[in-house]
């Protein structure tokens, strides 16, 4: 089994895999730097920083296309990705973990405008709809739950994953229609790449680390310091549950998510 993890703002490179060579994936979107090694006996880690080393790219400039494609060129098993996040619940403890169940991502577009598809050659094989009930991997949203558990770290289990456009942060005005709409965090990167899995055939799972309180949540706003603090601490973090969590994966295999439904 060859498993990828995605990381975000703040986890640049993964325990054990520090020294391991970058290897440049070419795919018809792009290339993709990827670090390779070993893990849970035969099978195999793949990492993928979304925003490179050094923090390369910033949330607009994220490769999503080149990213997945990069992924199934590699025929990727299983995704664990994981993102730090704004709380939109004034309840909502930072440092907080959460496994989402759903995705809020209404305009379906890439940072240009296009759409967020893999589907961009008329008459291509495989071009069709995703159709599916949950967005996420059920078997792999287990293995994160029970990664945190066996870590001895609290998890949420189910939320709203709210996709919003950056690099800017949200006005509380359009805070105030993502928490009607019932988002439980916010930010700027697993959108697309959640759809793309989706329609690669991925298995896909998102964690996700709340270090801040988006604005309106609260009456006085998160300190910028608290943000970057807690960004900071969320590698270690991440890095606990997924090195619990890739054992349940080896032993619980996911399933593409839903059904493609193609005009081939």
């Amino acid at each position: 089994m060859r498993i990828a993890i995605v990381t975000g703002s703040g986890t640049y490179r993964l325990p054990g895999l520090g020294a391991a060579p970058t290897v440049e994936v070419g795919t018809r979107f792009g290339s993709v730097p990827a670090t390779f090694g070993p893990v849970a006996g035969e099978h195999e880690l793949v990492h993928l920083a979304r925003h490179r080393d050094g923090h390369e790219l910033v949330s607009h400039q994220v490769t999503h296309r080149a990213n997945v494609e990069a992924l199934r060129v590699l025929e990727v098993d299983a995704v664990l990705a994981v993102t730090v996040c704004g709380a939109c619940e004034p309840d909502a403890e930072l440092g907080g973990l959460v496994v989402f169940d759903d995705l809020h991502f209404l305009a379906n577009r890439l940072a240009d405008g296009s759409p967020c598809t893999l589907h961009d050659e008329p008459g291509a094989p495989g071009r069709g709809h995703w159709v599916f009930d949950g967005p996420f991997s059920p078997e792999l949203r287990r293995a994160l739950l029970r990664g945190a558990a066996d870590a001895g770290l609290a998890v949420r289990d189910g939320g709203v994953y709210g996709h919003v456009d950056g690099p800017r942060f949200n006005t509380r005005a359009e805070i105030r229609s993502l928490r009607a709409a019932g988002v439980t965090a916010v930010s700027q990167t697993a959108g697309p790449e959640t759809v793309l899995c989706g329609e690669a055939g991925i298995p896909y799972a998102l964690l996700g680390f709340q270090t801040d309180y988006a604005n309106g949540v609260r009456d006085e706003p998160t300190p910028v310091e608290t943000l970057v603090s807690l960004i900071a601490a969320s590698s270690e973090r991440f890095a606990a549950v997924l090195e619990a969590a890739i054992p349940h994966v080896v032993a619980d295999p996911p399933a593409p998510v839903g059904t493609q439904l193609t005009w081939d």
